[in-house]
């Protein structure tokens, strides 16, 4: 059975065990031998980071074939129009190419635990909250996605990943469970079918050298 670690990461903490150049990691908080990081978080993003000791439910959590859906809640500065929702919605153009469609929505503000260290905010520009849906999980994406569509992002909070959510957990808690056997299921399929396919192709290759 596999073991599955939600952790909900403070800002401020990489998304890494080993120490780097004295900043704050995994370490100081999980205590669970032999787990590993499905995805990351850059270390100014809070929210849900989830981890496990299987790597095949690794690579289907992490993988955007699997379109496993990720849900984050953004402070950014400004209020978002209906155009930039649209844009955000229908995928908009990043340096690494277009982003697939999104779940996007205005949200009231959450009832989360204040950030530490604060936002900064100018007292002449108001900010609001967005929801975006994510299938897909590139460096820094919303970062990036809401400041191409001229509202840049404050405070970024991942809220769930999948079946997952931060539902009780503060920052720095953790909640150890046991992954459903209908993912481990999938996970394994897929990894024996990369296997199967990889053992195709060096047949073929070998026959073509002949």
């Amino acid at each position: 059975m596999a073991k599955v670690v939600l952790f909900n990461k403070p800002c401020g903490v990489l998304s890494q065990f080993t120490a780097q150049d004295g900043q704050r990691t995994l370490a100081e908080f999980i205590d669970q031998p032999g787990v590993y990081a499905a995805g990351r978080l850059d270390k100014d993003s809070e929210g849900l980071l989830v981890l496990t000791d299987d790597g095949a439910l690794q690579h289907r959590i992490a993988s955007p074939r699997h379109a496993s859906v990720k849900r984050y809640w953004a402070q950014v500065e400004g209020t978002p129009t209906n155009a930039a929702l649209d844009a955000l919605r229908e995928g908009v153009e990043l340096k690494d190419g277009w982003t697939r469609p999104a779940g996007a929505r205005r949200l009231d503000a959450p009832p989360l635990w204040p950030r530490d260290p604060p936002i900064r905010e100018r007292k002449s520009i108001p900010t609001a909250w967005i929801e975006l849906s994510l299938s897909e999980g590139r460096n820094r994406q919303v970062r990036r996605m809401t400041a191409a569509v001229g509202f840049p992002t404050l405070r970024l909070v991942r809220w769930s990943v999948g079946p997952w959510d931060l539902e009780g957990l503060a920052p720095g808690e953790l909640r150890v469970i046991t992954a459903p056997d209908s993912m481990l299921r999938e996970g394994r399929s897929e990894g024996q079918g990369r296997e199967q396919k990889g053992g195709r192709r060096g047949r073929g290759q070998r026959r073509r050298r002949r």
